[in-house]
């Protein structure tokens, strides 16, 4: 497939839960014909587009374009149609590659063999045609390639983004298992949040929340802080047009009048969020207090209120008792408020003593969670007009 063309599809991976999410901000950004799958979210665009939506997308995990499609059922016939492909349109043989694969069949039931077939197929052909090779690089090669095996069905795409999506670059330490960004940015999504108001996020950990608020309350760009994309490495590159499309995404960079805050029970989090967000170039914008969460009271008028609760080891109480101090909590202390949280205890809605008004399934990873919705209202609901 040429990717020089006007349009050619291309496939964004999301986590599952967010396809629908996905799908809306490709839309916003003038992607064509979207499809939502499993996972993921099918579109249409140019190279431009392609450059934009790495750049801008932030519930995106990586972004490929399928250039290869065919059907087999043994060894044999994946290598023969392997062999016979130009390969050297691609990438150069001084240049690296690596292949990654995603397999569900019972004919090859064996993804590092399959993609060892594949990789000695490209080897050989480059040796055969310009009697040199290109060298595997697993960790940081020049060109990645993605290879998608469904029964009998074979895709190859051209992965486009190289390290995935969700690294921003302005994480600079880690506390515990932080939240993974594209996860994070989902949930804001999910909850609605668009920059205005205030927002909270009572137990903020790394400080993820809080920086992909900001991010989105100030539209600016989520890879801002990235240094490579894979498609710098492609034969195609256009680096004018590359830095055209940054210069019209960061002229889209607006003011902020809400405030962002955070609270830790754990100074160490505290630490750790003030110098990822010192990282992220966003001290002006976020604001982060050591505090206990049950101890606080409502300060802003309007607040989201966006949560990650830690696990029970680290605040070192019962977990029922947890939860159910995060609803005495909120009844008491945030009237008015939206509040939402993410957790894979999926009982622990019964533990908080309110009912919630959605239950989002969504996974972070492997593991399943729910993201919980609390309208948490003063009075009557007909009776309430602040959110």
């Amino acid at each position: 497939m040429d990717l020089n063309i006007n349009s050619f599809v291309m496939q964004a991976k999301t986590f599952y839960g967010l396809e629908e999410v996905l799908a809306q901000e490709l839309r916003q950004l003038g992607a064509t014909n979207v499809h939502i799958k499993n996972r993921a979210v099918e579109f249409q665009g140019d190279l431009g587009f392609l450059y934009k939506a790495n750049y801008s997308l932030r519930c995106a995990l990586k972004i490929l374009v399928p250039i290869y499609k065919f059907k087999a059922n043994n060894d044999t016939i994946f290598e023969k149609y392997i062999s016979k492909f130009n390969w050297e349109n691609y990438f150069f043989n001084s240049q690296t590659f690596a292949i990654d694969s995603t397999v569900y069949s019972e004919e090859f039931k064996h993804s590092q063999y399959i993609m060892l077939k594949m990789k000695d197929a490209i080897v050989d052909r480059f040796r055969n045609k310009f009697g040199k090779r290109p060298n595997i690089d697993a960790k940081h090669p020049d060109i990645k390639f993605h290879l998608h095996i469904s029964n009998n069905d074979i895709t190859i795409s051209l992965d486009s983004s190289g390290d995935a999506l969700f690294k921003r670059g302005y994480r600079s330490t880690f506390f515990e298992a932080p939240i993974n960004e594209v996860l994070a940015a989902g949930l804001l999504h999910l909850a609605g949040w668009e920059g205005k108001g205030n927002f909270l996020d009572p137990m903020c950990g790394s400080g993820t929340l809080l920086i992909e608020a900001a991010m989105i309350a100030l539209n600016i760009p989520p890879q801002l802080h990235r240094k490579r994309f894979s498609f710098e490495n492609w034969k195609n590159f256009d680096l004018n047009l590359f830095n055209k499309i940054k210069e019209t995404r960061l002229n889209r960079i607006k003011d902020f009048n809400g405030k962002i805050v955070g609270f830790d029970i754990d100074k160490k989090a505290v630490e750790t969020a003030l110098k990822n967000v010192k990282s992220a170039d966003l001290t002006d914008f976020i604001e982060i207090y050591q505090k206990d969460f049950f101890t606080t009271q409502k300060e802003l008028f309007p607040t989201l209120l966006i949560f990650n609760p830690p696990y029970n080891e680290r605040l070192n109480i019962e977990q029922d008792n947890f939860y159910q101090s995060i609803g005495n909590t909120l009844k008491t202390s945030y009237k008015n408020t939206l509040a939402w949280f993410i957790t894979s205890d999926l009982e622990a809605y019964k533990k908080i003593g309110l009912r919630p008004s959605r239950k989002i399934k969504l996974f972070n990873g492997k593991l399943e969670c729910r993201f919980f919705n609390y309208d948490i209202y003063e009075g009557s609901k007909k009776n309430n007009h602040n959110g």
